[in-house]
């Protein structure tokens, strides 16, 4: 009969696949006991994860007991996020560890409602969490997000940042009439843009959203150009037109050094309020082709729900307004999907250690 020993745990563990990450979970292998037929294993993950602790730690005891050679399995899981690096010779934020942008390439997609959804799902699931809105002609997190009122500033430099559900968010709709329009020109509107980011006060985030505008302009170079970003998520509907635009904000994003985490399908489906009836009204499965034709994960679909633009329309999104509903349960897997793809670039070794969050206990 086999004994156990960590060569075999590792070996065990090293058919698991995490699904959030897309790596096996030998690589989370922080430490491994074995006392005769009983083992314990302390797995860190690269990412927050709340919400799928239990899943992933019966999983794994699951898969070590089924060896004949353990009788019992004891798994600890906690998170560390770790300080990625960034583009070219950039080096990240002093204050913010991984800045995410999410694009779209087109308008009218339900970029700005997965960005709201997808900060407040990865502050669910354990993250420290804040918003910039980087639409400057067009701002819709204080709306979306519920909050309004000016911003303050303690020293006439810096900007202490509103709170909106428990997170720090900055916009330009925070310092201008919501009936005032943006005539700026494009150095105007840049310069804007990395002020709100740079003049902000966050304070000490895991991730920072920052909500694009539409297109690949101005606002995306000067992005490119100056902002350390770690990673970028692209949104898009299933239809044709809309593909084609966020094909073109994902190839700006490989130009110009920035990982593309993946992709996520907005409005995939509907589902008729009155009699169930599904339908794929913009067409069916373009994210998940897109994603495939470009080698970058899909991230997960959402669907064309009257729920989700009430509640943003009402300042409180789906993630806040339905913590338990199986729509909150979708922008937190894509979050855990973004964050886990994330864990697996490289490191910015020369800043400090991230924090560790204590998510799991040994369990016999």
């Amino acid at each position: 009969m086999t004994q156990a020993n960590e060569a075999l745990v590792r070996q065990i563990l090293g058919g698991l696949t995490d699904s959030h990450t897309g790596a096996t979970l030998d690589g989370a292998v922080r430490a491994v006991g074995v006392d005769g037929s009983r083992v314990s294993v302390d797995l860190q993950l690269g990412y927050p994860a709340a919400g799928a602790i239990e899943a992933i730690r019966a999983r794994v005891r699951e898969a070590l007991q089924a060896d004949p050679a353990i009788e019992s399995a004891a798994v600890s899981i906690t998170s560390r996020i770790h300080v990625h690096k960034v583009q070219g010779t950039l080096g990240p934020l002093p204050s913010v560890k991984n800045i995410i942008v999410v694009a779209s390439g087109k308008g009218g997609v339900g970029k700005s409602t997965v960005s709201a959804n997808l900060a407040l799902a990865l502050q669910a699931e354990g993250a420290k969490v804040g918003v910039l809105d980087a639409d400057i002609y067009g701002p819709s997190q204080p709306t979306m997000l519920g909050v309004s009122g000016k911003p303050t500033s303690p020293d006439g430099k810096s900007i202490i940042p509103m709170q909106a559900h428990g997170m720090p968010v900055m916009s330009i709709g925070f310092l201008v009439e919501a009936d005032t329009p943006m005539i700026w020109r494009g150095p105007m509107v840049t310069q804007a843009m990395m002020q709100l980011l740079t003049d902000t006060r966050w304070e000490q985030l895991d991730y920072l959203v920052i909500d694009l505008p539409p297109g690949t302009g101005d606002i995306q170079l000067t992005l490119a150009q100056k902002v350390p970003v770690a990673g970028a998520v692209i949104v898009t509907t299933p239809q044709d037109i809309a593909l084609l635009d966020a094909r073109k904000a994902l190839k700006m994003f490989e130009k110009v050094e920035v990982p593309v985490l993946g992709v996520v399908e907005n409005m995939a489906t509907h589902v008729c309020s009155n009699c169930g009836h599904e339908e794929h009204i913009f067409g069916e499965g373009g994210g998940a082709r897109m994603a495939a034709q470009y080698a970058v994960p899909y991230l997960g679909s959402l669907p064309l729900d009257i729920r989700i633009r009430e509640q943003t329309d009402g300042g409180n999104p789906t993630v806040a307004a339905m913590p338990d509903s199986d729509l909150a349960a979708r922008y937190r897997e894509i979050a855990r999907n973004t964050a886990g793809r994330l864990s697996r670039q490289p490191r910015n070794k020369s800043l400090g250690l991230g924090k560790i969050v204590v998510q799991g206990v040994p369990t016999a």
